[in-house]
Parts: C-alpha cells; sequence; structure tokens
C-alpha cells in the first residue's frame, strides 16, 4: 500500500488488535488523536472488549478524612477539585474540577462509566471526571428521595439505552438519559452496596452479601440471584466484599480481619468465583489471579476493575490494588499480593474498615476511574 492516507485507511480488524496492545491511558489518547477513522475505531469495540491498561487514580484535592462527620457533611460542588493520575505514567498528572458556577451542596453517590455523580434533595449533576463536562437530569421530585444513598448508570451515557438509577431504601428512581422526567420503582431489599455488568447482565450485591439480577423488560426488578456459599468463606471477621468482572469470571473479593494473641490484628484479602455451571450458583476459592490485578475502592459505589498482564506497564500480576483513602497516606494506593498477609498498620487508621458496612461518604472519596471516552467517542 502507498498514498497519504495509508494508516488512516487501516481495517478496524488490524486497529483493534493495536488497541489491545496499549498499555496506558496516555497510549489510547495518541492513538484516537491521530486521525478520525482511528478515533472511530474505538466506538466500533466489541461489548466484551476490555482494555490491557491500568484505570486512572483519582485523588480529590480537598480531603477531610473524618469517618464520622463525613456521613452528615455536604461538599459545595464548586470547590469539588481532584487529580488523575495514570499508574502506568506517574510522574505527570491531570487536575480536573467541577463547574466553577455551580454553587450548591451537594453529596456524592457514586462513579459509572467516567461519570461522577452528585446530587441533593431534587437536583443532580454528572461530572465527566476527565473533562469536567456535564449532563444535568431533571429535577427529582418523591417524597422519598430525602434517603437516596447511591447512583450508577446502566450504560454509557451516550448510548440509547442509557438510564441513571438511584436508590433508596425503599424505591429505585429511573431516568432515562434525554427524557424529561423519573419513574419511581419499590424497592424491596437491603442497601444496595454495589452493581456490576456481567455479559450483558446486571448484578447488585446488597448489605448482607446477597446478589440479585437487575432488568427492564417487561419493567424495572431486581431479583435475588440464588448462591451457595463455601465454608472458606466463613474462616476470620468479614468486613468488606467487592464484585470485580475479571475477563469471563465474576469474581467476589473478601477482605476479613483475624486476631493472634502475639501478633495482634492481621488482614487477608480472598477471592472467589461465581460458578454459574451448578444450581444454585456456588462460590469458588481463587487461590491466584494467574496474569492479571484488581482495582478497588473502598467506597463500593464505584467501579472495579481488573487488568491482564500488569508488567506490561510496570504492575503487578495476582495483586491488587486498592485506592487508599487519606491524603496523609505516603502512598496514594496499596499493592497487596493475593494470599499475603496485610499487616495491622496498613489498615489501623481505617483506610480498608472504614466507612462502617453499609455506611455510604457523602463526600467524593480516592477511587479508580476509566474516563468516559474510553466507552465509546461514536
Amino acid at each position: 500500500m502507498s498514498g497519504p492516507d495509508v494508516w488512516a485507511d487501516l481495517l478496524d480488524s488490524l486497529l483493534l488488535q493495536i488497541i489491545a496492545l496499549l498499555s496506558s491511558f496516555r497510549d489510547l489518547l495518541a492513538l484516537i488523536g491521530t486521525c478520525r477513522s482511528w478515533r472511530a475505531a474505538l466506538s466500533s469495540l466489541p461489548p466484551a472488549f476490555s482494555f490491557n491498561f491500568p484505570p486512572l487514580h483519582l485523588q480529590p484535592d480537598d480531603y477531610d478524612l473524618h469517618p464520622h462527620r463525613n456521613y452528615v457533611k455536604h461538599s459545595l460542588l464548586s470547590n469539588t477539585k481532584w487529580q488523575l493520575v495514570d499508574p502506568a505514567r506517574q510522574t505527570s498528572s491531570l487536575r480536573c474540577s467541577a463547574p466553577q458556577n455551580r454553587r450548591v451542596h451537594m453529596r456524592y453517590l457514586g462513579c459509572s462509566y467516567g461519570y461522577l455523580i452528585f446530587s441533593n434533595l431534587e437536583q443532580c449533576l454528572l461530572v465527566d471526571a476527565y473533562s469536567g463536562a456535564t449532563v444535568k437530569p431533571p429535577k427529582l421530585k418523591s417524597t422519598g428521595n430525602h434517603d437516596i444513598y447511591c447512583g450508577f448508570l446502566v450504560a454509557p451515557i451516550n448510548s440509547s439505552n442509557s438510564r441513571l438509577l438511584f436508590c433508596s431504601r425503599s424505591s429505585m428512581f429511573q431516568w432515562q438519559v434525554g427524557s424529561n422526567s423519573w419513574s419511581e420503582h419499590p424497592l424491596d431489599v437491603e442497601r444496595i452496596l454495589q452493581v456490576v455488568f456481567f455479559k450483558g447482565e446486571m448484578f447488585a450485591m446488597d448489605l448482607l452479601g446477597r446478589l440479585h439480577r437487575i432488568s427492564f423488560v417487561p419493567q424495572l426488578n431486581m431479583q435475588e440471584v440464588a448462591v451457595m456459599w463455601g465454608e472458606d468463606m466463613v474462616v476470620g471477621m468479614s468486613y468488606k466484599q467487592w464484585l470485580v468482572v475479571c475477563g469471563d469470571m465474576l469474581l467476589l473479593v473478601d477482605f476479613s480481619v483475624s486476631i493472634d494473641p502475639f501478633s495482634g490484628f492481621s488482614g487477608t484479602f480472598k477471592v472467589f468465583r461465581l460458578d454459574f455451571t451448578v444450581e444454585p450458583a456456588k462460590w469458588v476459592k481463587v487461590d491466584n489471579l494467574g496474569d492479571n490485578a484488581l482495582f478497588l475502592s473502598i467506597d463500593r459505589r464505584n467501579p472495579t476493575f481488573s487488568c491482564m498482564s500488569p508488567e506490561r506497564w510496570g504492575g503487578k500480576s495476582n495483586s491488587i490494588y486498592v485506592a487508599n483513602p487519606s491524603a496523609d497516606c505516603n502512598e496514594p494506593w496499596s499493592v497487596v499480593e493475593l494470599g499475603e498477609v496485610v499487616p495491622g498498620t496498613t489498615y489501623s487508621s481505617e483506610p480498608i474498615m472504614a466507612p462502617r458496612p453499609g455506611i455510604h461518604h457523602q463526600q467524593l472519596q480516592s477511587l479508580w476511574v476509566l474516563p468516559s471516552l474510553v466507552y465509546g467517542v461514536g
């Protein structure tokens, strides 16, 4: 082939192979900035495609870690600022902020598809964590919205089927992106802690560790998934659990604490894979993550991630990366190899054990995020 457009005319199938070799978000920016056809190739990624570079670390600038006082404190949105750091390129960072003209107090409800979600009693706002662009849903009018504790998108914001869901103790509120109103649906489950998307389905985990499947046809509803718990899941005092999608596996990461009369407290991460081939489904212990690394945030309303071949960008396989919630920590995140005992000093100031189970912070905390453009730019 010859001519000035030889690179722009590459087949999408070849471009997708190139994208799969990228080792950092910065590489992705360079690729989509090359030409329109390369940028368009990103939007043609198959639904099951996963990037092999790590998510960005988001650290709020003005962060005040007081586990008890933080629950009742709302943030002035115009003062909310943060820094994004790529673990593969730690020498450079990007400073971002919420819109400066939004001088309203809002509480943080979660992060989905690269958007930070904020709300107060009626108003809500979605802020792109990377660009600062905003989406403003219509006002939410309901007598039960005062106890809304989490929010999440069910698809990228530019998808035709994108919806924003808010959860309260008694209801789930739904906004079809682009519409002018919300709908309210009864919610008869314990407080939802986390939502993940696995093989085209949406799963939620509640305060009691039960797994639920969320569907939208013929209407929005939530149904519990029958799951068997193994004996090795109840060893030690389980303090936090996260759902993580890793390739074709749905994983449960459990952080448990045990007490030794000589060494005191020690924490351990355990990982379990949900086996759907048996009835009921069963959690099966995973002793080694292989060539994978997992990324967790303390606030379980934030997304979790997995990354294959982390050594390509200087990371560590068979390890769990935990975003440290306190700006006072020596490092912005902790790296713990699976099976390795986590020393008590790592969480003595409550980086992993705070907030209490089922209690959500109302301020933005340190988290992992993939910018919205990763999910398609079409």
